[in-house]
């Protein structure tokens, strides 16, 4: 990216209305250009060949589509790359493209680290540093080389979405609109570990799938593996969800990570049941990837499988969500880490 340029990747319809509005462009170029930038999908704006070449070198002086390619790529046997993103203040944030028969998803991060400091995270052990930008969250998708062939996108990376929902939300809307890449919101998911603000105002202004990180039905538990518990807990986010209709398009879900020793008895699924009654939703349970100096341990799959079975036959839809990318640094988080590190040792 050029120093004291702007990048036109990330703007919404509103704001290249205003930026073509200011250059003394004609009104219908915010649309020309929006179509160049999530239709066509150019890296630069002379390419813009339906702009004027005076307003291409009028939008040029101050602007630029500022795309930027990853740093680094890590691929997987199972076809999983996990993609490594340099910021402009050299901090690292990481995508994850995930093939899976007939679709590919890919996974975004939305901040350079996070607050929300739960036990299980990697991305948490960085502590916090940046939000990241609606450009830098669309430059995920955008840059990567398999971006053509994407069937959905998962807000799941580094980062809590809800604490970064101005430029979340600005993403969306571009992903899902008519002048952006007009997908359907069925399409997209965003994880949140349920911050009260966030989740109201996200369930009001975006029809995206949502899925909440309960990891424990139980709230002094909860407050142990996700200290935004304190703040929010776990039976306050149901009761707000319960108020919703998750029975047409939109799909609600939990994330359950399950830890050996500690949620992984039939007791939490019982108290699963009881919690999520009457709520349209599926429970995701994931294994759990170990990460360096965090005294938990994966369940095996045969205490999951047992799990899944005891939810489903009680009327909580429940999968097992395939592990990938075992073999380059599956965890989120862990590659962003390595790489800060080495970049602080050269330094």
């Amino acid at each position: 990216m050029e120093a004291g340029k702007t990048p036109l990747l990330g703007k919404t319809l509103y704001e290249l209305q205003q930026i073509t509005a200011n250059l003394g462009m004609p009104k219908f170029a915010a649309k020309q250009i929006a179509s160049w930038l999530y239709d066509k999908k150019v890296f630069s704006v002379d390419e813009m060949t339906n702009l004027s070449l005076k307003h291409r070198e009028a939008l040029n002086e101050s602007y630029e589509v500022g795309a930027m390619p990853p740093v680094e790529a890590m691929r997987s046997i199972d076809g999983t790359v996990k993609y490594l993103f340099r910021t402009p203040t050299n901090d690292f944030v990481e995508a994850v493209y995930i093939p899976d028969n007939d679709r590919a998803t890919l996974c975004v991060s939305s901040q350079v680290g996070c607050k929300m400091n739960c036990k299980f995270c990697m991305t948490g052990k960085q502590g916090f540093t940046a939000n990241l930008t609606s450009n830098q969250i669309l430059n995920q998708i955008f840059s990567i080389p398999e971006r053509n062939t994407l069937t959905n996108i998962v807000f799941m990376g580094m980062g809590e979405p809800f604490d970064n929902l101005d430029e979340v939300l600005k993403v969306l809307e571009i992903l899902t609109s008519d002048y952006g890449y007009q997908w359907s919101p069925k399409r997209i998911t965003v994880s949140s570990v349920g911050l009260k603000k966030g989740l109201e105002r996200f369930l009001n202004e975006s029809d995206c799938h949502l899925a909440i990180s309960m990891h424990t039905p139980i709230p002094t538990q909860r407050r142990e593996l996700m200290p935004a518990e304190k703040a929010f807990s776990i039976t306050e986010i149901v009761d707000v969800l319960s108020r919703y209709d998750f029975t047409k398009q939109r799909r609600l879900s939990f994330e359950y990570i399950m830890f050996k020793g500690v949620n992984d008895s039939l007791v939490y699924a019982k108290e699963i049941v009881r919690l999520l009654r009457g709520i349209e939703c599926r429970m995701n349970l994931i294994r759990f990837h170990a990460i360096p100096n965090v005294d938990l341990e994966g369940t095996n799959m045969e205490h999951i499988i047992a799990f899944r079975d005891y939810l489903t036959q009680h009327g909580v839809f429940a999968t097992i969500r395939a592990s990938r990318g075992e073999d380059i640094f599956a965890a989120c988080g862990m590659l962003s880490t390595a790489k800060q590190q080495e970049t602080k040792e050269k330094n």
